[in-house]
């Protein structure tokens, strides 16, 4: 096996995507609830990240991890913004940063704050000339993170909560197939996460609308009624609500401000 692909296979089970981005001259971009946590990392410069709908809430980051949360943010930086963004599982804060996923819900914290071993990455990625560099170089920082974390890194038994609860519609159906109560399951997910097993279904839900807007996007036709359907809100109304109240806009317009509204 090459050794990018024993780097992925160890990551795997913590690091959901990681890829270059680049953004327009005066970048803004609208960073949408997840159920993930995200590290960004700019190749130049530093990236302001604020919550939107909150006045002064922005502040500048060298590098920025940003928990699960189920509000929209606004990310700016000037001069172009390029650089990576790599996201991670709940089960990736503990084995790869050394903290739990619910120490950065809702919030977003500078990088070397929380591993100080990687307070170099954006000098460091500076330097890279290619993306192959620039992720070999990322995914060998988060390898020597889960060696320092090894002792902690488990999570076999927060890998299946999650796996229930993204199976299913309900919150007391994913107790039922793990034989826990509706409680202790609640009480599990906020611990490890800090958001509750229901608002971690909501996440999940809104993040198949968001793949099934760009997908609908990129074929050319997009139904708000079946990406409703698909994604398991009551209908097309429900889904504006949750957009409204999630990405203080409407999946119509997101779509125009990502560019891919007919």
């Amino acid at each position: 096996m090459a050794e990018g692909q024993q780097r992925a296979a160890a990551l795997a089970p913590f690091v959901v995507r990681s890829s270059d981005y680049e953004l327009g001259p005066v970048a803004v971009h609208r960073g949408l609830p997840s159920s993930t946590l995200s590290i960004t990392i700019p190749r130049s410069g530093a990236v302001e990240i604020g919550w939107l709908g909150r006045p002064g809430s922005g502040r500048r980051f060298q590098a920025a991890v940003a928990g699960l949360h189920l509000g929209a943010a606004e990310l700016r930086q000037r001069g172009g913004a390029r650089g990576v963004w790599v996201t991670l599982s709940p089960l990736g804060a503990v084995a790869l940063l050394g903290v739990p996923a619910s120490e950065l819900a809702g919030d977003v914290v500078e990088l070397a704050d929380v591993a100080p071993a990687m307070a170099e990455l954006p000098e460091r990625l500076a330097g890279c000339g290619s993306w192959p560099q620039r992720r070999a170089l990322v995914e060998n920082a988060l390898l020597a993170g889960l060696v320092r974390n090894e002792e902690r890194a488990g999570g076999p038994a927060l890998g299946a909560v999650l796996a229930a609860l993204s199976a299913t519609a309900r919150v007391e159906e994913a107790a039922r197939a793990l034989g826990w109560s509706r409680r202790y399951l609640s009480r599990t997910v906020r611990a490890a996460c800090g958001v509750t097993a229901k608002e971690y279904q909501r996440l999940l839900r809104f993040e198949a609308a968001r793949g099934d807007l760009v997908a609908g996007a990129r074929a050319g036709a997009v139904s708000l009624a079946a990406v409703a359907a698909g994604a398991g809100f009551a209908d097309q109304a429900h889904l504006t609500r949750e957009w409204r109240a999630m990405a203080g806009c409407t999946p119509a317009a997101w779509l125009r401000a990502e560019g891919m509204a007919g």
